[in-house]
Parts: structure tokens; sequence; C-alpha cells
């Protein structure tokens, strides 16, 4: 689980976000990245109910995605709100792939700094 600090939490930052954030995209999962004031990274997850209708499913991937980013959120260049959208195509998606396409995403954002 993330931090609370790292966590982007109220509908105005989500609403922000939506509005104004720049847009990148893979096969299963959509990101808005907007910078902001702090020198932290916050992170939002959307799951909608197209992309599963049982809570029980849209919850793990959920916890996948936090876990992911609660790894990497290090490597996340710091003053930037992120809101990461899923699609459809995620249920059938290993840890890994998920993985793989979370870092494909930020480093096409250009906010991602790869450390070993």
């Amino acid at each position: 689980m993330l931090k609370k600090q790292n966590r982007l939490r109220g509908e105005k930052d989500f609403e922000k976000i939506i509005k104004k954030g720049e847009r990148f995209w893979d096969i299963f999962l959509f990101l808005k990245v907007i910078k902001n004031n702090l020198r932290i990274v916050r992170v939002g997850l959307v799951i909608s109910r197209k992309v599963s209708k049982k809570a029980v499913e849209r919850n793990r991937i959920k916890r996948q995605l936090s876990e992911i980013l609660r790894i990497k959120i290090n490597e996340i260049n710091s003053g930037y709100d992120l809101v990461f959208f899923v699609k459809k195509g995620i249920k059938t998606r290993s840890f890994s792939e998920i993985k793989e396409s979370v870092e494909a995403l930020l480093k096409s954002a250009k906010i991602y700094s790869e450390r070993k």
C-alpha cells in the first residue's frame, strides 16, 4: 500500500489532473500526469465497473497497481501528480505484465529514472 502522503485524495485534485493533465496510454493502462508544487509524488487509481463488475476483482487490480507503485515511487521524479486509469483487458494480465506496462508509461511520460 502506498504511504498516505503519496496517495492522491480529493475530488478537486482528480478533476484538475483529468482536465489539465498530459495523457499517456498503453494496452490496458491510461496515465494522466501534471506537475505539482510539492516535493513528493502523489498517485491516484481509477478502476471503473467497466473493467469488472465484481468489486473483488477491481480491488485485486488496485492492490497490484498500488504495490507496483509503492516499489517504484522512489524512481519517479518528484513533483508530479499521477492518475492511472485501468482499461478492460487488465484482468487477464499477470503481475509482471502490469509492472512492465506501468514502467513503460512512466518512461514515456519522462518522469521515471530507473535506479539499480
